[in-house]
């Protein structure tokens, strides 16, 4: 029996076609993740997902990368062969350096402030934390965390920052409204609980060490552009 007709019979109980299960291996592929709360169309992803996670898993290990599945905040998260998971025990395969996703130097510091941010949030609780687990916070404070914690400033061109705010939204970190605008002191930026799975309490402890010079967990490399 050849891979893809054992593959084709795994999917077939779900009533689940090749064509559903390229579509899904293909965007982990090429975010790194899927959330269901997200939209319509990775809300589908993630719940055909849920019903092959073994086989994914399965299939994903073949090449050494690992799924996780975060059940309670409802996400997959894809990672390359080495890389570092929070909260699991390292494996004893190298790294694969053109499999890491290419993240600027703003981006790193960006997610720590944002993890820094994130436990502080869950630590005060109250209005902040919202039922779906993300800390709600304002832009000046991400600005002033960084400046403060990470010993970095955000870019000082509008533009560069609008891209970075982009890049943590697509990368599944920040999410924020459509009428969001960093000019706005009441606008809220919602830290989503993904970012715990790219940064640990000790990256993040060892980042404040070092003021900030340290890289984040990788992802599998996307090219393209994700909203």
């Amino acid at each position: 029996m050849t891979l893809t007709q054992s593959l084709l019979d795994r999917l077939q109980p779900e009533n689940l076609k090749l064509q559903r299960f390229q579509e899904i291996v293909a965007r982990l592929f090429a975010w790194g993740i899927i959330v269901r709360d997200e939209d319509g169309v990775e809300q589908r992803c993630y719940d055909d997902a849920c019903r092959i996670e073994n086989l994914l898993v399965e299939y994903f290990a073949l090449a050494g990368f690992r799924l996780i599945h975060d059940l309670q905040n409802e996400f997959f998260r894809l990672y390359a062969p080495g890389a570092q998971i929070p909260g699991m025990v390292e494996d004893d395969v190298d790294v694969v350096a053109s499999l890491r996703a290419r993240l600027s130097a703003d981006f790193v510091a960006a997610a720590l402030a944002l993890r820094f941010l994130y436990q502080q949030g869950l630590v005060e609780g109250g209005s902040r934390l919202s039922d779906a687990g993300e800390i709600l916070i304002r832009f000046d404070e991400l600005a002033t965390t960084l400046q403060t914690q990470i010993k970095r400033t955000l870019p000082d061109n509008l533009g560069d920052r609008e891209r970075l705010l982009k890049d943590l939204k697509r990368h599944r970190l920040i999410q924020y409204s459509t009428l969001f605008s960093m000019q706005d002191e009441d606008a809220l930026i919602a830290i989503r609980p993904t970012i715990l799975g790219i940064i640990s309490e000790d990256v993040l402890a060892a980042a404040l060490e070092a003021e900030g010079q340290i890289e984040v967990t990788s992802e599998p490399d996307g090219s393209g552009e994700q909203a």
